[in-house]
Order: structure tokens, then sequence, then C-alpha cells
């Protein structure tokens, strides 16, 4: 692949080529390739497709690296830029790890770099047709219908938009929510932090430093032994101290607008609240893979994709990123997710064995 230097990169400023989605194409233009997702994973598919000399675009219900926009807006990152990185451009920061906002930033410039054709705020209703035609019904945000034709589609949707959900009583209420963003409007209000994963920890300990009176509640008897190792004890201390308040081996089975009804050890507790973060995890959208004829396969709902290119039972349709290990959703990350897009080299011979329009 093409190496590019570090001072090739543009500046940080609006680019007219990260969404060329305005007059001039008509519904009867045709892609090599469509990429749904516009991920670390997907932009990776996207550039590698594209250096290949084929007619790509990428397609997302938000913006470009929308589940990546919704991480904690302080968030710091537990690897290093390095690992970060795609199409062959350097992660420069001035920090061992990089934090959310300049993730963001660098895949907003890679992406302007590639001049990819991106058509953020489109949600992919269904998918018609076949290898080597496919045709991709879109929404956009004001609920416009649309479609773009393709003869091949790479799926990189990850898994962030679809929380696990308790399905107790109150869950639907506005003050639940399912996404950690910023601590600052819970200052002085009970707050209950539901889970013992890194998400959790993470909300729980920045709520409490910016005044929330926490509580965190875990149906285990303790917090995940995969809590980052500089995040855990830290955690563990402030539940030790008694600066947050932690109930293990506890279920949350219902909530109301003033309280939550713990079903603890000793019997049901309620408990004063006015917010609940539920960091339950997330799950991939199996049954848009499964309405497009994808299989799978075991408890973990792996798909049914060839290990070295894969593409899925579905010819002509690639899996990328994390949909690939099912509902294993720790196994891939941006990591090791970002070289599936070598994998889509296959694809690439599948289209250069195909006829050119």
């Amino acid at each position: 692949m093409v190496e590019f230097p570090a001072d090739s990169i543009p500046d940080a400023r609006p680019s007219s080529t990260l969404v060329r989605n305005r007059g001039g194409r008509g519904p009867d233009e045709l892609f090599d390739a469509l990429v749904i997702g516009a991920g670390p994973t997907g932009l990776a598919c996207a550039i590698e497709l594209q250096c290949a000399g084929f007619k790509v675009v990428a397609v997302d219900k938000g913006c470009i690296c929308n589940s990546l926009f919704h991480y904690p807006s302080h968030m710091t990152f537990f690897t290093t830029p390095e690992l970060l990185e795609i199409g062959n451009i350097p992660f420069p920061s001035p920090n061992p790890k990089p934090t959310r906002n300049e993730a963001l930033q660098y895949y907003r410039l890679v992406a302007a770099h590639y001049k990819l054709d991106v058509r953020q705020y489109q949600k992919v209703n269904y998918i018609n047709g076949q290898d080597g035609a496919f045709v991709v019904q879109t929404e956009d945000r004001f609920g416009r219908a649309g479609q773009l034709r393709t003869r091949k589609l790479i799926v990189s949707t990850g898994y962030y938009d679809l929380p696990n959900l308790m399905h107790i009583p109150g869950e639907d209420l506005s003050k639940v929510y399912h996404y950690y963003n910023d601590p600052h409007p819970y200052f002085d209000t009970d707050v209950m932090v539901i889970g013992g994963k890194n998400s959790a920890a993470i909300a729980a300990l920045e709520l409490w430093r910016s005044g929330a009176r926490v509580t965190l509640v875990h149906r285990h008897e303790g917090m995940h032994r995969h809590v980052k190792y500089w995040i855990k004890p830290d955690i563990e201390n402030r539940i030790k101290n008694g600066e947050i308040n932690a109930y293990f081996n506890t279920d949350v089975v219902q909530i109301t607008e003033d309280a939550v009804v713990l079903k603890t050890l000793q019997g049901l507790e309620s408990i004063k609240n006015d917010f609940v973060f539920a960091m339950t995890g997330y799950h991939p959208d199996f049954s848009f893979l499964e309405s497009m004829g994808v299989r799978f396969e075991g408890p973990d709902k792996l798909p049914v994709c060839d290990p070295e290119t894969l593409e899925s039972n579905v010819p002509g349709v690639f899996l990328a990123g994390v949909i690939v290990a099912g509902s294993r959703t720790n196994e891939i990350f941006i990591e090791n997710g970002r070289f599936h897009g070598d994998s889509s080299r296959d694809a690439e011979a599948a289209l250069r064995g195909s006829a050119r329009t």
C-alpha cells in the first residue's frame, strides 16, 4: 500500500469532499463496493478498495465514526496512537494514550485526505438484489427514501447502537440512559450506575468526582476482573472508603420516577434516585444481517463467513469489524478490526473477476 508522509495530512476544517451526495448522481449510478458503516473499520475498508482503483461509497446512519462520537466526552483510549491508525496515515498525539476528541479529529482528517465518498445520516433499511447487482434502500434524517446500486457489499455496522436492555419496569423512563457522556449535568444528584466493567467504573468515578452521589450496582460479587489495571484500584478504593456506595450480588428489578428497587441478598431495597446509567453492554444488529440472509451458528451467534476472506454465506456480502465475532463483542476492537480492511482485497479479487461497466 502507498505510504503517506505525516505532513500530507490536511488542515482540520470542513471539507466538501467528505459528503458528496449533492446533485449530479442518480439512482442508476453503480458502485463497485458499498460499505455499510463509516467507523474506523468501515473507513479502512473503503480506503483499501479505493486505493485499488474501485468506485466505493460508505453509508452511515449517523456521522463519521458515529459510535466513537457517542463515547464519553473525556474518554482516553486504552491503547497507543499507532494502534488506531488506518490508511497508512500516522496518528500524531502528544499523549501516550489518545483521547476521544483526538481520535475523532484523526479519522475526519483521514477521510478528507482520501476524499472518501461518505454518505452520512443515511440509514440502510433493507437490501435487494444479489451478488453483482445489489440495491441498497436508504432513508435520510427526514424520512426521504433513496437507493444506491453496488456490485459488492461490506457490512461494518459495529454494535454500539444497540444496548443490552434489562427488560424491567421503568427502564423506558427519561431519566434512564444506556450511554454515558459527561458528568456535569448530574452534580448534586443521586445517580445509580448499573454494571461492573470498564464503562461502569469510568462513569461512576467521573460522576463522583463531579459532585454526584453515586451508587453502583452489579449482579456479580465484585468489579469485573477485566477492568483496566489503573481503573480497578481506583473504583475499589472509592467503594472501600464509602465515597461510592456499592451493591454487589444485586439485581435492579424496578425503576420509578424517584427511586430504584433492588433485589439484594437480604431482600428488596428501595434507593432514592434521580438518574440511572445502565452500562449493561451492547450487541450487533443480528436482525439486519439476518434480513440479508446471513446465517449464524452457536450460542454466540457467530456469523457464517470465510475466516480468510470474511465473505459471508451470502455471495458478495463481506463482514468486517466486531460483527465477525457475533455476541463476543470483547474480542474485536479498533486495534484489530481495522485490519479487516486488508480482507477487502478479497472483494477486490472478486470485483476484478467480474465484468466492469
